[in-house]
């Protein structure tokens, strides 16, 4: 690989903002439009909100840890930078595509990186019927909410939620209920990641439901629906041997 252009961006917290005046010293740190690869330079949580920022640009995002957790982060070291980039292993994601229709017949569309999660809003539990590809799969779901997870995805909120971690490359989404009431035994289903899988929420103004992808938070839904966008292509790099789908397999193994 030939010798790349960097943009550094940083999370705002003192330790990430640090890394970037450390690394913009020693390592030339173009404007974001010239760069070849963005270093992004925080936790998970920033590194999703790049990865958002970076969606209609295709350009490959090279992470490093300077936030707590890290996962989808490689260590951080300030040595051999441009050397770590020339080496690392490239993994491809595709977000998921949410339509979310509301209550007052509005309409909000937004990309997920890692899940689509509908939550009730008040103290009553939501009720949700699931439809896929077009056949209703489950009339009626009381629970707390459910939610549907990328491969990417499945390590975070979704295996919180008690779901199935999944490889990276399995084209597999999960679709996880969130503390169920009935049916008590359903613990979710593995779904082709071609599904196209429709929420519709159950009495939506008495038991009002929220629909969230990612970060973007949309209240008092009526109707969810949710498929990937394959068209959409996000990209990032991770040192050999230490790449997402490492990560993921070692995390099926964690006690």
């Amino acid at each position: 690989m030939s010798r790349q252009s960097l943009a550094f961006t940083a999370n705002p917290t003192p330790k990430a903002q640090a890394a970037l005046r450390t690394l913009s010293k020693r390592y030339r740190n173009v404007p974001i439009e010239q760069a070849d690869v963005i270093v992004a330079l925080g936790g998970d949580g920033f590194m999703l909100r790049t990865l958002h920022s970076m969606i209609n640009r295709r350009v490959p995002v090279y992470g490093m840890n300077a936030g707590s957790l890290g996962f989808l982060m490689n260590d951080y070291h300030e040595d051999d930078l441009m050397e770590r980039i020339a080496a690392a292993e490239a993994v491809e994601l595709h977000p998921l595509r949410m339509r979310a229709h509301c209550v007052d017949g509005s309409s909000t569309e937004a990309l997920a990186i890692n899940e689509v999660s509908l939550l009730r809003q008040t103290y009553q539990a939501a009720k949700v019927g699931i439809s896929i590809d077009g056949k209703q799969r489950m009339p009626e779901l009381i629970c707390d909410g459910v939610l549907l997870s990328t491969p990417a995805g499945s390590t975070a909120y979704n295996f919180s939620a008690h779901g199935p971690i999944v490889p990276i490359d399995s084209d597999i989404l999960c679709l996880t209920p969130i503390s169920a009431f009935r049916p008590r035994r359903w613990r979710g289903a593995l779904l082709p990641h071609d599904a196209r899988v429709e929420f519709v929420v159950g009495d939506p103004v008495e038991r009002p439901v929220s629909a969230t992808a990612d970060n973007l938070e949309v209240r008092h839904v009526a109707r969810v629906e949710v498929e990937e966008d394959r068209e959409m292509v996000l990209c990032l790099l991770y040192d050999p041997g230490h790449n997402l789908a490492e990560r993921i397999l070692a995390e099926q193994f964690a006690v």
